[in-house]
C-alpha cells in the first residue's frame, strides 16, 4: 500500500465505529468510497462531478457573496458579536470544573490551551479565523510536528485552502449478515486527499494547456495531521458541507436582479419624451410616411459653426424612438401638436426592492435593525427585547459551540504528544470541556442581571413567611432554581466564609437582636396584685429604668452598625 503522510495517534479498538448494513452520515462532508484491493494495486472512486467540484464551486461562491455589501455587514455583525477581542483579557477560556482530574493536571491542561491560542495568534486573528469558518462552512488546519521529538507536542498550526483538500473515508462491505445476506458496512480507513491544483478545478500542465478530464491528482495525509471543523450544514443528499451563507444564495440571486432591472427602466424612462402629431391631410400612405421621416429630418439637423476655424458642420443627433415619438394625424383630427410623456417613478419609491431586502436580511439570521440604518438600534429594559435579538443571541452560542470542536482537536493532539493524557483518558474527559469566550453580547448580560433583580423581589416578599409557609430549602429550588450540587456548594462557602469572620458585623447584628427580643416583655400583662404585693416600688421602677437603658443601648448599638456599613 502507497505512503500516507503526517502521524498518526494509535487508539484502542473501542474507539473504532461498530459494524452496520448503513454507511456512516457525520457532517464533516466526507467523502464516502468504497475501497478495491487487486493484487498489489490499491485505488479508490471518487465522484468528482458530483462532490468535490460542487464543493469547490461552493467555496467561491460563498466568497464572492461575502464581498457583496449586505452580506458583508451581516458577516461583520456576526463575527463582531461571537468574537470579542480585548487588550486586558483572554478571547476564550477553557473551563476544566466538571472535569474529574487533579489540580496539577489542570493547570497543565489550562497552559498547553494558552499555547495553542498563541499558535493560532487568535489575540489578533481571531476575528478572521472566525470569518473563514462562518464564510466557508469549514476549516482546515495542518498541524505540524517534530517526528524526531513528539513530546515537544504541536509546533506549528498552518492554514489549509478546504477547496484543495478532501476527507476520505473507505467503507468495506465484503462481510454479510449471516442470517439476512444483507451486506454490512464498516469503516475501514479514514485519510485526506491533498491536491496543490485543488479538486473540481481544471487541471494545468507544464506548456499551459488545460486538462478537460475530471481526475486530479493528490496525496494521501494521515487524519490525525489536519484539524478540522466544519459548519455542521448539509445538503439534501448528506454529501456536502454548505455554510450558514447558503441559504441566503436565492434571496441575493433575487436583489441583485431585482436592482439591475430597476436600473435599467429607471435610465429607460428617466427623462421626458416628445410625441408628436403631425397633420398629413388626406395624403396617401406612401407620401404620407414620406412627409412624416421629412419632418422627422428636419427637426433633428442641427447646423453648428466652429468659431476656432470657421467651419460649418451639419450635426445630425439622430433620436430612437426611445427618445422621441412620431405619430401622422389624418384630416378631420386635430392638427398638428407637439406633447410630453412623463419619465418612471423613483428609485426611493419601490416596496418590491425592499421586500427582497428584509428577506435577505433575514436569512443572514441577523436582526433587521442591526443592519438598517434608518433604524435607530437603543438599549433597553429585557422587556423591551425584541425576539430577534433573542434568537440572535442562541444563533451566536451555536456558532460558538460549533467553532470550539477545533480547539478540541489541536488540544486533544497536543496532551496526548506531550504525554499529559492518554487517547482513552482524553476520551473520558472531552465531553466535560468548554469553553468560555469573551461575551459581549449587552442583551445576554442585561437578561441575566433582570432574571436576578426578579429573584430578589421575590425572596424579599416571601421572607416574612419563612418557617411558616415555605422553608429556605424550597425557595432555593423554586425562586433561585438552584440543584441539590448547587446548595451544598453554596452552604458550604457560606460556612467557611463565617468561619474566616466575613460575616462578623451581620453576626454581632442578629445576636443584639436575639438579646433583645429575650428581654423584651413577652406582651402579656403581669398579675399586678401580685406584683404589688411581692415587689416593693423601689424595685419595680428599677427594673422599669433598666429595661429603658436596655432599649436606649440597644438602639445606639443598630444606628452604629448601619453607620459602619
Amino acid at each position: 500500500m502507497a505512503n500516507i503522510f503526517g502521524f498518526e495517534i494509535k487508539r484502542t479498538k473501542k474507539d473504532e465505529p461498530n459494524t452496520s448494513f448503513a454507511p456512516i452520515i457525520n457532517d464533516d462532508g466526507a467523502v464516502n468510497v468504497e475501497a478495491t484491493a487487486t493484487g498489489g494495486s490499491y485505488g479508490f472512486y471518487m465522484d468528482i462531478e458530483g462532490t468535490a467540484k460542487n464543493e469547490s464551486e461552493l467555496i467561491g461562491r460563498y466568497r464572492t457573496m461575502a464581498m457583496q455589501p449586505e452580506i458583508q455587514q451581516a458577516v461583520d455583525e456576526i463575527v463582531n458579536e461571537a468574537i470579542s477581542i480585548d487588550t486586558t483579557d483572554s478571547v476564550v477560556k477553557i473551563v476544566l470544573d466538571n472535569v474529574e482530574l487533579p489540580i496539577k493536571v489542570k493547570n497543565t491542561i489550562i497552559e498547553e490551551f494558552d499555547n495553542v491560542l498563541r499558535m493560532f495568534d487568535f489575540s489578533n486573528q481571531g476575528y478572521e479565523i472566525f470569518q473563514r469558518f462562518y464564510v466557508d462552512g469549514r476549516l482546515n488546519y495542518h498541524v505540524i510536528i517534530d517526528e524526531d521529538n513528539l513530546k515537544d507536542g504541536v509546533k506549528e498550526l498552518r492554514y489549509l485552502d478546504p477547496r484543495k483538500i478532501r476527507l476520505i473515508r473507505e467503507t468495506d462491505s465484503s462481510t454479510t449478515d449471516r442470517q439476512t445476506g444483507l451486506p454490512l458496512k464498516k469503516v475501514k480507513k479514514e485519510y485526506y486527499m491533498y491536491s496543490e491544483s485543488g479538486f473540481g478545478t481544471a487541471n494545468t500542465n507544464a506548456n499551459g494547456n488545460g486538462n478537460s478530464n475530471n481526475s486530479t491528482m493528490g496525496y494521501r495525509i494521515a487524519k490525525d495531521t489536519i484539524a478540522r471543523v466544519t459548519s455542521g450544514l448539509l445538503n439534501e443528499n448528506q454529501s456536502l458541507v454548505l455554510s450558514h451563507l447558503h441559504r441566503a444564495i436565492k434571496p441575493l440571486n433575487q436583489l441583485r436582479v431585482l436592482e439591475d432591472a430597476t436600473i435599467v427602466y429607471t435610465l429607460t424612462r428617466a427623462p421626458e419624451r416628445r410625441i408628436f402629431y403631425v397633420d398629413v391631410g388626406n395624403l396617401p400612405k406612401a407620401k404620407a410616411e414620406q412627409y412624416l421621416a421629412d419632418m422627422m429630418a428636419r427637426h433633428k439637423n442641427k447646423i453648428q459653426y466652429n468659431s476656432s476655424t470657421g467651419e460649418m458642420t451639419d450635426s445630425r443627433n439622430f433620436m430612437t424612438m426611445t427618445e422621441d415619438f412620431w405619430f401622422p394625424r389624418r384630416e378631420g383630427s386635430r392638427s398638428t401638436e407637439v406633447d410630453t410623456l412623463p419619465g418612471g417613478a423613483s428609485m426611493s419609491e419601490n416596496n418590491n426592492l425592499e421586500y427582497f431586502q428584509k428577506k435577505l436580511y433575514k436569512s443572514l439570521a441577523v436582526p433587521i435593525s442591526r443592519l438598517e440604518p434608518e433604524t435607530m438600534h437603543s438599549f433597553g429594559r429585557v422587556s423591551e427585547m425584541t425576539r430577534d435579538e433573542m434568537r440572535f443571541s442562541k444563533f451566536i452560542q451555536r456558532l460558538r459551540s460549533r467553532f470550539s470542536n477545533l480547539f478540541d482537536t489541536v488540544i486533544e493532539k497536543q496532551l496526548i504528544l506531550k504525554g499529559i493524557l492518554t487517547p482513552e483518558e482524553w476520551t473520558d474527559i472531552k465531553d466535560y470541556i468548554r469553553y468560555d469566550f469573551m461575551k459581549d453580547n449587552y442583551f445576554e448580560e442585561l437578561k441575566k442581571m433582570e432574571i436576578l433583580k426578579e429573584k430578589m423581589g421575590t425572596i424579599r416578599d416571601v421572607e416574612e413567611h419563612v418557617g411558616k409557609y415555605f422553608s429556605r430549602n424550597w425557595i432555593q429550588q423554586n425562586v433561585l432554581f438552584f440543584t441539590e450540587n448547587e446548595i451544598a456548594e453554596m452552604q458550604e462557602e457560606i460556612d467557611a466564609e463565617r468561619k474566616a469572620g466575613i460575616y462578623k458585623d451581620q453576626d454581632e447584628e442578629v445576636d443584639t437582636e436575639q438579646e433583645y427580643s429575650a428581654d423584651e416583655p413577652s406582651g402579656e400583662e403581669p398579675d399586678r396584685e401580685d406584683e404589688d404585693e411581692d415587689t416593693p416600688d423601689g424595685a419595680q421602677n428599677n427594673n422599669e429604668q433598666r429595661n429603658i437603658n436596655r432599649f436606649e443601648t440597644l438602639k445606639r448599638t443598630r444606628r452604629n452598625l448601619h453607620e459602619n456599613l
